[in-house]
């Protein structure tokens, strides 16, 4: 599908002139492309086309958003030698005054200015980047913390809701849309196995013993730029900022960040959970939310990661049992290897649990 991206430019109140324009980046969700004008020195921009099929009701989603930059900005401007354009996203308006606009065809369209000479991985492979991400994640958190007015709008409902999620894949694993179930036997077993246990942090909030808190919810490395020494930058892709635990963050963050392999990677003998990543990003983590989270919160601290694995696995699961109509796929059998994956995380997670467990005792 292509667009005229330049006519597109020109409903934003942009301060540049349109030079050209191509795709950028590998999201799952949304379509990316990179703006470049003409004057060097006038900001290129990241324009985006939303995906309004997962994301149903875009002018909330654009409030979240709205709100917690113009939070972060205020912040950071009290913080001396702060670069407020790097350190935080800045929505483009458009020339009606609204952060979207509607082209032609009913698809919804949003600029940012283009955060130039950063950084950003899918896999990490030192405790000094996995430290940064901890402290850029953190520091997020801390500083939203006292975000005044009414809760924030949840843009996906349920997003890390277990129990929401393994409802749906029992829907799914009983309606067998695209006829796979018998193919993934073994994969439903180890949903089974565990479907219990994973359901803590929705007790643990019920019962009041950790508060609900603003939290990112996607924290996969790749949504933290570092800068060109690898030191912690900005957060980005703020579309699921939203109310949740704290520990979907963490989990997420080691999910991605701890891992020794990509998401999706095929010989399952290559993924592991490098116990040296996870500490080095708790270490980063706790260095800025070590005063805000309660005793439960961070007792609680190195179950995440495998409650939020489990999630993205069962997810990739349930899309493959569907017929794939969520996330983008590569080949036919894409979402089940990125399910396998997962799961495999999931194992040594479970393998190195005391470990994770006493890292986190002693630096609380």
């Amino acid at each position: 599908m292509s667009f005229d991206l330049k006519k597109i430019f020109l409903f934003f109140a942009a301060d540049g002139t349109y030079l050209s324009g191509a795709p950028c980046g590998s999201g799952h969700i949304h379509d990316t492309f990179i703006i470049k004008t003409a004057e060097r020195n006038k900001d290129d921009l990241l324009l985006q086309r939303l995906n309004n099929k997962i994301f149903k009701n875009i002018p909330e989603l654009q409030s979240n958003i709205e709100r917690v930059t113009e939070h972060i900005r205020h912040k950071l401007k009290l913080i001396p030698g702060s670069d407020v354009k790097r350190e935080c996203l800045t929505l483009i308006p458009s020339k009606e005054g609204k952060t979207w606009i509607n082209d032609e065809e009913g698809n919804f369209w949003r600029m940012f200015i283009f955060i130039p000479d950063h950084r950003s991985y899918d896999i990490v492979d030192t405790p000094a980047r996995a430290y940064e991400g901890g402290k850029a994640i953190g520091r997020f958190q801390a500083m939203l913390a006292d975000l005044p007015g009414a809760p924030l709008f949840e843009t996906i409902p349920f997003f890390h809701d277990i129990e929401k999620r393994l409802d749906t894949f029992f829907r799914s694993m009983k309606s067998d849309p695209a006829n796979r179930v018998a193919e993934v036997s073994a994969e439903i077993d180890f949903v089974l196995r565990r479907s219990e246990e994973m359901k803590v942090i929705l007790r643990l909030g019920r019962e009041g013993k950790i508060p609900l808190r603003i939290t990112h919810n996607d924290t996969k490395f790749n949504n933290i730029l570092l800068d060109n020494n690898d030191k912690a930058l900005c957060v980005i892709d703020l579309d699921t900022v939203m109310p949740g635990y704290v520990h979907y963050d963490f989990g997420d963050a080691i999910r991605t960040a701890a891992n020794s392999a990509a998401e999706d990677e095929e010989d399952l003998a290559k993924i592991k959970m490098d116990i040296r990543l996870f500490e080095a990003y708790t270490e980063g983590y706790l260095s800025e939310t070590r005063s805000t989270l309660n005793e439960t919160e961070k007792e609680y601290l190195a179950f995440a990661p495998r409650l939020i694995t489990f999630i993205m696995a069962l997810r990739f699961l349930t899309d493959y049992i569907d017929g794939d109509h969520y996330y983008k796929i590569h080949h036919e059998h894409h979402n089940l290897q990125r399910a396998r994956s997962q799961f495999r995380l999931v194992e040594s997670m479970e393998e190195q649990y005391g470990e994770m467990r006493e890292i986190i005792r002693k630096m609380v």
